[in-house]
């Protein structure tokens, strides 16, 4: 019979006392039936009513004669009235004396219901009644023994359920506790996360196995049922490897899943075991926490640096254990581990070579990996690098035709080779020998044709600089013109800001994309121009900053320093425009102590002044930098661009970026001295009238030294004197083309005949290639031609609604004439569906205008910026929408026909989308499509 007795511990001792003494009319007798558990006090004081406490003595005893002789000593030691004596027992009621009956409390032994004690623990009114049945019998007492030494049990006052009662007990057995009080549930997320905690697997190994089994079942429900074989991991002492462990199941989760990675796997969860399917399951269900934690990981603050060392952790430990488990070569296409990174830019490496296509896929299976983002941002920010200098190499090869063409389509196309090119000279430092050569050759082969254009922009510059003059420019804005046609226009609107002028010393078309891209990109700027395409200017020959910068704020041709600026730019405003200005150097720029800028600058950017800043950041890193420091530019690496623009947005100023010259990276070799050359005056430029390999003579009016005559190089590779970072003063794109940014908190502000600049007209295709289409040529790289006069007016080619230089072909005499492809757009405005939907909106726009947005969006394969959207209105003769949102609402009203969303805004209404499948349906036509797309191919 004493096997069969429940084992009594002080906890419940206390609870039946707690409900029974008050009850007991002031005996002091308590039996119980069980066994008072060894190591259990003997003595402990207790709480019975209001105020009131009595001493407790327990005493276990298997016969009548030990409990008579025990109560009869209790009363002879213990005179307080307040003192119980609990004695646990087998002993039945029918054996005891009446005289012992008549002390006890309830006149019986009390046997113990552990439901009731749970209900005084949790002070609950009842319990769950599924916990009075299996299969959780086991939870009373488990409830009672897992009590919190402090504080108890939380209170609940009405029935406590069962989950109430399972989250308390796994939050105090597990230590989960701080999930449940923050709201929260255990899911696999909050169980991986436990089982990396120190001592949390240990703590569910300790537990009595009913109460394991019950706690793994409710887990499976709570979490999924990739729970169990995490709890067997931590069971079998692999918890801390738990979440890496799932990392690798994914080994059999493919469809091209091996024997021996299975077989491998088992070998790692060992005594866990797991059966495949079960492997698939967990692995899912670590893939998606692993998900999570990296999204938390990509965010700001302590926690995601917390994630993202916990992220880290598991990834090097999950690499470390499929090593040892010969396991890395099944993982390969793993989303999550480095090794798989690897193996992806491996791939990469074989591909570069085989042609676009194949490195397009290579490229998004790199991009596609989950950590690369956040743990090797810069490889795969390289790797897409090199694949854009791919799809530029599989395009014709670019022709110079002139000096305004060349600086146009360097602005716009040819400086972003510039900037990749600079990328993938610094290289990846963790990259295998493979993937380095072939980024070796990638180079070689781009910077070979590269430096072709340098030489045949060399050949256009001779000719061109013997006269060119303002007025006299072919077309090509000059640097000594960037006040009077970009500067100048902003400041004609009336009750606008004055603009701001920041001259970035040294800034290349390279860098000026780079912050283009990040301004505009956050949508807190618009990027404005003339007929919505960048400017860019020539620089003053040979282009170096005494020249250059000072006839730029001048606005005539100058040589000097900072006075000749000064006096320059003011007698610029003052007599051309009658209006006051203020220019800043580097040492007016900084304020005194508690003031970022100085009190003086402050002043004249809330005046009415034209004001303009000189920001040397980018010079001074190319005199002071180590090689491969300034291969990259973010708007916070200028010293002041942040904050100067932070003040013009917050006065509503447009803001012009422009530089003096550009400048070009030294590409020289460790050891390799400068050339040696006859009348150096600069690392750019000498005296000399004889050209040597890679050089130009030039002479003519904006030829500022050597009395109108000078030799410069057209090759970066060439430098007269000591290395540096980089050098400017000589005669290749990247130093002569003056980039202009002209950028406004708001579209609106823009000058009449201006309008946004889209990302399409300066990305070229090869740079980010249209959604649907095959790569193809960026359309500003011829210079615009007037087209010989046809009977038949052409079709616009593809690439003139976005760039002023589109090239036109003229007809040919002897050609048999060939029918000019309609476009889509056209196709759908001749209809009569179209003419009826037209009937119902009101002021609709040209048919021309829609024909050309259609048509756009049509070459563009669907999708198109909002920017170039309103260059194809423009560009067809359309009129300038200063909110192109409602231009869009208008086409919704004449295209999506009975509900169908043929266009619509997405992208948070910054993007224009057309379903040309819907549209063609909804319009009735037939056939082939005749896309602008699908005509140029």
């Amino acid at each position: 019979m004493g096997a069969t007795v429940p084992e009594l511990d002080q906890r419940v001792v206390a609870g039946l006392l707690t409900t029974r003494i008050p009850q007991g009319k002031g005996r002091r007798l308590v039996l119980v039936q069980g066994r008072y558990a060894v190591g259990s006090p003997e003595e402990f004081t207790l709480a019975v009513g209001d105020g009131e406490r009595c001493n407790v003595r327990v005493v276990h005893s298997t016969s009548v004669l030990g409990i008579t002789d025990a109560w009869q000593a209790h009363i002879k030691d213990r005179s307080d009235k307040q003192d119980v004596l609990v004695l646990t027992t087998d002993v039945p009621d029918e054996r005891l004396g009446l005289d012992l009956v008549g002390e006890m409390v309830r006149s019986h032994v009390i046997k113990v219901d552990e439901a009731d004690i749970v209900k005084q623990l949790f002070g609950a009114a009842d319990l769950d009644p599924r916990m009075r049945r299996d299969p959780w019998l086991w939870l009373p007492a488990a409830l009672i023994a897992a009590e919190p030494a402090s504080g108890g049990w939380p209170q609940h006052g009405a029935v406590l359920t069962l989950d109430a009662a399972m989250r308390a007990l796994v939050g105090c057995r597990l230590g989960l506790t701080e999930v449940f009080e923050s709201g929260g549930s255990v899911d696999m997320d909050a169980l991986l996360a436990w089982s990396r905690t120190p001592g949390g697997p240990e703590r569910f190994a300790a537990l009595e196995e009913t109460e394991r089994a019950g706690i793994a079942g409710w887990l499976e429900q709570s979490a999924g049922d990739a729970a169990p074989l995490l709890l067997r991991l931590a069971l079998s002492g692999r918890g801390a490897e738990a979440t890496a462990l799932g990392v690798l199941a994914s080994a059999v989760a493919g469809e091209n899943a091996s024997p021996d990675a299975a077989m491998a796997l088992g070998t790692l969860f060992g005594a866990a075991g797991a059966k495949v399917s079960e492997l698939r399951s967990y692995a899912r269900a670590v893939e998606g926490t692993l998900t999570r934690w990296i999204d938390e990981a990509a965010g700001r603050g302590a926690s995601a640096e917390q994630a993202r060392q916990r992220v880290l952790a598991v990834l090097r430990q999950a690499d470390e254990l499929a090593g040892a488990a010969h396991l890395t070569d099944a993982l390969a296409d793993n989303p999550f581990l480095p090794s798989g990174l690897q193996a992806r830019l491996g791939r990469l490496a074989e591909a570069l070579p085989a042609g676009t296509e194949a490195a397009q896929a290579a490229w998004e299976h790199v991009r596609d990996h989950r950590t690369a983002p956040l743990f090797a941002a810069h490889r795969v920010e390289l790797a897409r690098m090199a694949v854009r200098l791919t799809r530029w190499l599989d395009e014709p090869e670019p022709q110079v035709t002139s000096v305004d063409q060349a600086v146009r389509a360097h602005a716009a196309s040819w400086g972003l080779i510039d900037r990749a090119l600079a990328q993938l000279w610094s290289g990846d430092a963790e990259a295998d020998p493979v993937l380095a050569r072939a980024y070796q050759n990638l180079y070689a082969a781009a910077q070979h044709r590269r430096r072709a254009l340098d030489e045949s922009f060399a050949a256009q510059l001779a000719p061109w600089a013997a006269h060119a003059t303002t007025g006299h420019s072919e077309g090509t804005l000059l640097i000594e013109d960037v006040l009077e046609q970009v500067v100048a226009p902003l400041t004609k609107k009336k009750d606008r800001p004055r603009p701001l002028l920041i001259v970035l010393d040294g800034m290349s078309s390279a860098v000026a994309a780079q912050l283009g891209e990040e301004l505009t990109g956050a949508g807190r700027w618009s990027e404005l121009a003339a007929g919505g395409q960048r400017a860019a200017a020539v620089a003053m020959i040979p282009s170096v900053t005494v020249i250059s910068r000072a006839t730029l704020l001048a606005g005539r041709p100058a040589i000097g320093g900072q006075s000749v600026e000064q006096e320059g730019f003011q007698a610029f405003w003052r007599g051309r425009h009658g209006l006051d200005s203020s220019l800043f150097h580097k040492a007016d720029i900084p304020g005194p102590a508690g003031h970022l800028l100085h009190p003086r600058l402050v002043a004249a950017l809330a005046s009415d002044d034209v004001v303009a800043v000189v920001l040397n950041t980018i010079d001074e890193s190319l005199d002071h930098g180590q090689q491969g420091s300034v291969s990259a530019w973010s708007v916070a690496d200028i010293t002041y661009l942040p904050e100067l623009l932070n003040v013009a947005r917050g006065q509503g100023r447009p803001v012009v970026l422009v530089s003096d010259h550009g400048h070009v990276l030294d590409r020289t070799t460790p050891g390799e001295g400068p050339v040696a050359a006859e009348g150096v005056e600069s690392a750019r430029w000498r005296i000399g009238t004889v050209p040597g390999e890679g050089e130009v003579h030039l002479a003519g009016p904006r030829v500022l030294e050597n009395g109108g005559r000078v030799t410069v190089p057209w090759d970066e590779r060439i430098r007269y004197t000591p290395r540096k970072a980089g050098y400017h003063g000589g005669a290749s794109l990247a130093e002569m083309t003056v980039p202009v940014l002209v950028l406004a908190p708001s579209a609106t502000s823009a000058p009449a005949g201006w309008s946004e600049v889209s990302a399409e007209s300066v990305q070229p295709q090869w740079w980010k290639p249209r959604e649907g289409t095959p790569s193809e040529p960026a359309p500003i790289i011829e210079p615009a031609r007037k087209p010989t006069p046809l009977k038949k007016k052409p079709r616009p080619q593809e690439g003139e609604l976005f760039a002023d230089d589109a090239v036109e072909t003229p007809a040919v005499k002897s050609a048999p004439a060939v029918p000019e492809p309609v476009g889509l757009g056209h196709q759908v405005v001749a209809t009569k569906i179209y003419e009826n939907q037209g009937k119902y909106v009101r002021k609709a726009p040209d048919r021309k205008v829609v024909a050309a947005v259609i048509d756009a969006l049509d070459a563009a394969g669907g999708t198109l910026s909002l920017a170039a959207v309103q260059a194809a209105v423009t560009a067809s003769g359309g009129r300038t929408h200063t909110r192109p949102e409602g231009l869009v609402t208008m086409l919704t009203r004449l295209l999506n026909i009975e509900g169908y969303e043929v266009i619509g805004l997405i992208d948070s209404r910054t993007r224009v989308r057309l379903d040309r499948d819907i549209l063609r349906e909804q319009f009735e036509l037939t056939g082939e499509a005749g896309s602008a797309g699908e005509n140029s191919r």
